[in-house]
């Protein structure tokens, strides 16, 4: 079979929607085998995240369509992403999309299959009928449908924030992700300058004083990339890092450093000092080495493959100077850029990673010296991984208070929670604690 983009999106939407296969790495797969050109490449990409962003709005709009059941693994997934094409991408016509749809359908159903007809029935259907939405007066279900979130998470954002906010939010979810960069401390300027000769536009962030806004993609392709003058990282990401106070001679602790952008960073400011990046799996520790190599600040880190939560064991009472726990979270806070986030994760599993969150915090802190730092991140915006690992952590460790920071262009009283729609960046909460004197 020539692959095409369509047949490499419908492939991938296959095995991600069918088999929970990872959208990252299922589509990268498919990719690396067809070889195709950076344009097809780009709208496979668009097509595969786009419909599993919008699969409920999609959903919706087969309602009262489909006569027959969908026996065929390859109909709902085709007909998904050919109603994404129809709704929200302008540039393809709509004969172009059935068109496609057709082809699509005689080269992946079965011998004699009806699928094309049935295809090709729903869709202009689709078509003549138009787009249908749930009533505006039941405003969790409507925004459900209209932004494509679940129920339970629209919900809860109206309960945490209102429903104006919420409206706010959701649709910026649903914009695309910026291209961030991290530039390395050294040569600043000069890599500025170069990504300006190389057409990438880049703009100064309006969060971060180290990272650059690029006008597009394909920044890992380049020679300032592999050369460690910059990294891809969200501009609220890397304020995690900037809440410590260096002064470049400490012992760090990263407590769960993979891939090792942030470990990377504090390695950055440390002239004389020196970083430990755990993580509790070996392979992914080959990501944070590779990360330094490549950014070159190798010979100020090691690593360590052990669970945060068994930290000290390994180490020393007071060891370390300075601790991050950039802890692994729902990534309500990557919803943008990771649309299946919001289909894979519950309610409960926000107090389930809570007690994982304060469990780490229990085992690194006796770790930290006194007046040390202790920095915790995390790539969510829920109040049970935030606020309250907070408030708990600190009635369970007295000798510990929060302590004011700046970071980046912003500066907060000891913790600090950036919402998605705040800036169009990924959503981020940092606390800063110090161990009391």
């Amino acid at each position: 079979m020539t692959k095409t983009a369509r047949s490499i999106a419908l492939e991938t939407l296959m095995s991600v929607l069918q088999n929970k296969s990872y959208s990252n790495l299922s589509l990268n797969n498919n990719l690396r085998q067809a070889k195709l050109s950076v344009a097809d490449q780009n709208l496979a990409t668009n097509l595969v995240y786009g419909t599993i962003q919008y699969k409920i709005y999609l959903k919706y709009q087969l309602k009262g369509l489909v006569k027959t059941k969908l026996t065929e693994n390859y109909l709902e997934p085709l007909l998904l992403m050919s109603i994404y094409q129809i709704q929200f991408l302008d540039k393809i016509p709509t004969r172009a999309v059935l068109d496609e749809a057709n082809k699509l359908a005689k080269k992946f159903g079965k011998h004699h299959s009806a699928g094309y007809r049935i295809v090709n029935g729903i869709l202009r259907a689709f078509v003549r009928r138009g787009e249908v939405l749930p009533n505006k007066k039941d405003e969790v279900e409507y925004l459900s449908v209209k932004e494509s979130f679940p129920k339970w998470l629209v919900e809860y954002f109206i309960k945490n924030w209102g429903l104006k906010k919420t409206e706010k939010m959701l649709i910026s979810l649903n914009q695309p992700a910026k291209n961030s960069v991290r530039l390395a401390l050294k040569d600043q300027k000069q890599t500025f300058f170069q990504l300006k000769k190389l057409g990438f536009n880049p703009e100064p962030s309006a969060l971060a004083s180290d990272s650059v806004i690029l006008s597009h993609g394909g920044i890992v392709d380049t020679s300032l990339f592999k050369e460690g003058k910059l990294t891809v990282q969200d501009e609220a990401a890397s304020l995690v890092v900037e809440a410590f106070d260096f002064k470049g001679d400490e012992e760090v602790l990263d407590a769960c450093s993979a891939p090792g952008g942030k470990t990377v960073q504090i390695a950055e400011h440390l002239p004389t000092g020196h970083v430990t990046a755990l993580d509790i799996h070996k392979k992914k520790l080959n990501l944070v080495h590779q990360n330094a190599e490549r950014m070159d600040v190798a010979d100020k880190v090691s690593t360590k493959a052990i669970d945060a939560r068994k930290a000290d064991e390994c180490f020393s009472k007071g060891e370390f100077a300075k601790i991050l726990v950039d802890a692994p979270c729902s990534g309500l806070g990557l919803l943008r850029r990771k649309p299946e986030i919001r289909y894979s994760k519950t309610k409960q599993d926000l107090v389930n990673l809570q007690k994982i969150q304060l469990d780490i915090l229990e085992h690194v802190s006796g770790l930290l010296a006194q007046n040390g730092e202790l920095v915790y991140s995390t790539c969510s915006i829920s109040i049970q991984e935030n606020e309250e690992v907070v408030e708990k952590f600190l009635k369970s460790h007295p000798n510990f208070e929060l302590s004011k920071f700046k970071a980046g262009n912003l500066t907060s009283n000891g913790m600090l929670k950036i919402l998605p729609d705040s800036y169009g960046s990924d959503g981020f909460f940092i606390a800063k604690f110090k161990l009391r004197g």
